[in-house]
């Protein structure tokens, strides 16, 4: 339904695609198990959602990236979008 609350708005930039796209690629060279096109989605409709610093997300350490990769592999609600549990990434814009 157009404008339903419960539905996943999908308006991301080709640039911020790309950038999501890395951030894919890098979480499955470190070992994280999810399907490429689920883990993009995922990503995607968090930033959707709550706007990430996508580029120092990409650029983290280790701990502070995989702390933001399971925890929306973890805590998004897949129908809304919206982040449950109050877990907030890291790299989430202030």
């Amino acid at each position: 339904m157009k404008g339903d609350k419960n539905m996943i708005a999908w308006k991301t930039s080709k640039e911020d695609l790309e950038i999501i796209v890395e951030i894919v690629n890098r979480a499955r060279t470190m070992g994280v198990k999810r399907d490429f096109l689920d883990l993009e989605m995922d990503i995607e409709a968090t930033h959707e959602n709550c706007p990430l610093r996508l580029k120092d997300f990409l650029n983290a350490d280790n701990f502070n990236f995989a702390h933001d990769i399971y925890g929306i592999i973890n805590n998004l609600n897949r129908e809304s979008g919206e982040l449950e549990n109050c877990f907030l990434p890291r790299f989430s814009k202030r």
